[in-house]
């Protein structure tokens, strides 16, 4: 039994994740996760997740270059989701979002509608090519 074994897996093989900034404790994004990817997210100090559109492994920052340093993984009390503590570092430090802002969290909701309140710091169509 290893450590791995502790996680409570959903019935697709999957965990949720978490991606919180280091320094300022912003969440930047949330994903997923198989078996493969939190152990090469260890083993590497690299997030790596699973993509359920394309069915794989997700190199975070294999395409954009926003790739995620990975300081601390920890797991919640009921075992079944899982907090990085991450450095945006790449090409452009400070991008996680495939809109090209700070985060994937980026729209507020107010008078009953979702509002965009965080810029966008590089157009995505320079990102991905």
């Amino acid at each position: 039994m290893t450590w791995l074994d502790d996680i409570k897996w959903d019935a697709q093989g999957l965990v949720p994740v978490i991606a919180q900034e280091k320094g300022s404790g912003d969440v930047l994004m949330f994903a997923w996760m198989n078996r493969e990817a939190l152990q090469k997210t260890a083993e590497l100090q690299r997030a790596v997740y699973f993509s359920r559109s394309r069915g794989k492994l997700w190199f975070k920052g294999e395409e954009s270059g926003h790739v995620q340093q990975v300081h601390e993984i920890r797991i919640d009390c009921d075992n079944d989701v899982i907090l990085l503590t991450v450095t945006q570092t790449g090409h452009e430090p400070g991008i996680a979002c495939h809109t090209g802002r700070h985060s994937c969290f980026y729209s507020v909701l107010r008078d009953g509608q979702w509002q965009p309140v965080d810029p966008v710091l590089k157009d995505p169509e320079s990102i991905y090519k």
